[in-house]
């Protein structure tokens, strides 16, 4: 059964996730899950172990990452080093195969921009 955005957003598991967190960096964590969320065929699931929300696609698997910080939110892409920039909005040229975006208290979410990379994430792991 699919994980409704609002069942994920409002969860206890997410509230539990950002609890520590200062209150900008949780208002920022759940725009962007929402963002992510309401994308056709993704799946969240929160992961305390990785203190994360994962993304998984059900013919791309492992999508992207949320990973909210005391001080940024992080949107890690599994393949990002596949992924064009994003208008140069990726970053970890260091890292073998992912990539992420890094956003703080004030950023604006680049929509259009994360939901592009949305599709092609997924459409080069399928």
């Amino acid at each position: 059964m699919r994980t409704s955005i609002v069942d994920l957003v409002y969860s206890d598991s997410l509230a539990a996730l950002t609890a520590p967190l200062p209150q900008p960096i949780v208002v920022l964590t759940e725009r962007l899950v929402s963002l992510i969320a309401a994308h056709p065929g993704l799946e969240g699931k929160v992961m305390m172990g990785w203190k994360s929300v994962n993304f998984r696609h059900g013919a791309a698997g492992h999508v992207c990452a949320v990973f909210p910080h005391q001080d940024r939110v992080s949107l890690y892409f599994e393949n990002g080093r596949l992924l064009a920039q994003g208008d140069g909005l990726l970053q970890g040229d260091g890292l073998k195969k992912g990539r992420y975006l890094r956003l703080g208290p004030g950023d604006d979410i680049p929509v259009d921009a994360i939901g592009i990379l949305l599709s092609e994430a997924i459409a080069l792991s399928a």
